[in-house]
């Protein structure tokens, strides 16, 4: 995966309710969604991994569009999304990442079936390392992925935002 050099990251602190999440966007789109109640440092630090030269410039009007699909989410009256998005990975993150996309709202998928879907039955761990580097929490919805025993298992922005997340959309159903 190409690294991109030099590239304005916008960045605001979404705050709706009892949600407090840092998202950010390129030019291009929405590129990373942050973990509930996380330090703006887990935004800084994918940053300087992924966009090493790039500056951290804070927009909470660029980024409004962002912010309200999400709300709209949270409140239980959005169940995709239309933002434009600009994540990158390797190919095989790509397919594991654009999987997700397809699993039902309120629905969820094994990491078995994860991996079948993308044609690559034996790589359910790497499956489930790419699901792990997915930078746009909820949006690009890895919290539908549970154990093939139906546990949950880990997320980035931690069971108890796994666990909200699933309650939030099998509410809505």
């Amino acid at each position: 995966m190409k690294k991109k050099s030099s590239e304005t990251i916008y960045w605001t602190l979404l705050s709706h309710e009892d949600w407090r999440i840092y998202i950010a966007s390129t030019a291009s789109g929405l590129c990373y969604v942050g973990s509930q109640d996380k330090p703006f440092e887990e935004l800084e630090d994918w940053v300087r991994r992924k966009f090493p030269a790039s500056e951290l410039i804070q927009d909470d009007e660029k980024l409004q569009a962002y912010a309200t699909e999400l709300i709209e989410y949270f409140e239980g009256n959005r169940q995709s999304f239309t933002v434009s998005f600009d994540f990158q990975g390797t190919p095989f993150q790509l397919a594991v990442w654009n999987a997700l996309c397809e699993i039902p709202y309120g629905q969820t998928k094994s990491y078995s079936d994860i991996a079948n879907v993308i044609l690559k039955p034996a790589a359910v761990r790497a499956v489930g390392t790419a699901i792990g580097a997915n930078p746009v929490l909820v949006t690009v919805p890895c919290h539908r992925v549970i154990g093939k025993n139906g546990s949950l298992t880990g997320y980035r922005g931690g069971l108890d935002m796994k666990t909200r997340l699933l309650q939030l959309e099998r509410s809505q159903l």
